[in-house]
């Protein structure tokens, strides 16, 4: 017997459904799926138990949940569950910020490019336009600095294999684009040479710049090699509970190098967390060089 749907719900998933959905992704990704999800997860379970011949949400549910869970849906099921959306040069004072305070700071005080490669981590990059701004903006940031042999590494992490694929392309669509200045364009994006395509490509120098790799940031260990200059991870730590929140960030200071940055989505912040970080400027904060 089929699951009721719940009364006066559009998505025909019921409560007890959604929060078993909604546990699983919080246990896996550490991701919330608020009730404004509702609708959108439903269209897409529709499209994969069509693909896998279940009748049912439930069916479904229980196939790709249970102690014999198929590992291949599974991660595609939290890929599309988890995706988010990503633009070239979003809350541009960001990138202002780190060319004119924490570059020089850090260049100034550790030696960060100058002595060693200065490094810095995209965190849930989604399909790769803020990992490739950045680039954009340290190359430059060499470029204006020509008699300084800066050197700096982008490295560039989702859970999703999915948007990682994306990303790796470093295929855009010409309005995806639309942010970059035309100066910036004419540097570093590649025109399709299919003129009914209205696709470029960033260019080769750039996405050398970039690591991509698959990463949950709530798992314990990163597995970096290095500790990080800096660090994005930009609305997303919203999504997370409290604690969930607490073990994340501090994870986050255990993998910055004395006297780097975090630096949070606009209408993120830290004071009701217990954390080593100072405040720098708004949703920006500051490992002590002392730590």
């Amino acid at each position: 017997m089929r699951a009721k749907k719940d009364q006066g719900h559009p998505s025909g998933i019921t409560d007890a459904d959604f929060k078993r959905l909604s546990e699983f992704v919080q246990v896996q990704c550490g991701v919330r799926l608020p009730p404004g999800k509702r609708t959108l997860l439903a269209e897409m379970i529709q499209e994969r138990l069509r693909a896998h011949g279940r009748h049912s949400f439930k069916e479904y549910l229980d196939w790709l949940l249970g102690s014999g869970h198929p590992t291949e849906e599974l991660i595609q099921f939290v890929d599309l569950a988890t995706s988010a959306e990503s633009e070239f040069f979003h809350q541009a004072d960001h990138f202002e910020y780190l060319v004119q305070t924490a570059l020089p700071e850090l260049i100034k005080v550790t030696g960060a490019g100058i002595s060693r490669d200065f490094m810095i981590w995209s965190a849930g990059c989604a399909t790769g336009e803020e990992a490739y701004t950045l680039a954009m903006v340290l190359q430059e940031f060499a470029d204006h600095y020509p008699g300084i042999p800066f050197r700096a590494k982008v490295l560039a992490t989702d859970i999703s294999e999915r948007v990682l694929a994306t990303a790796n392309d470093a295929i855009y669509n010409i309005e995806k684009v639309a942010p970059i200045s035309m100066e910036m364009k004419r540097k570093y994006l590649l025109k399709s040479r299919d003129p009914n395509r209205q696709l470029v490509r960033v260019i080769p120098e750039l996405r050398e710049m970039v690591k991509f790799r698959r990463l949950n940031i709530l798992d314990h260990d990163f597995g970096l090699r290095e500790r990080m200059d800096i660090i994005f991870c930009r609305n997303r730590i919203s999504h997370f509970n409290r604690p969930t929140q607490q073990k994340l960030v501090s994870n986050f200071c255990r993998n910055l190098s004395p006297g780097g940055y975090l630096f949070l989505g606009h209408t993120e912040e830290l004071n009701h967390l217990q954390l080593p970080v100072v405040q720098a400027a708004p949703s920006i904060y500051r490992l002590p060089l002392s730590a």
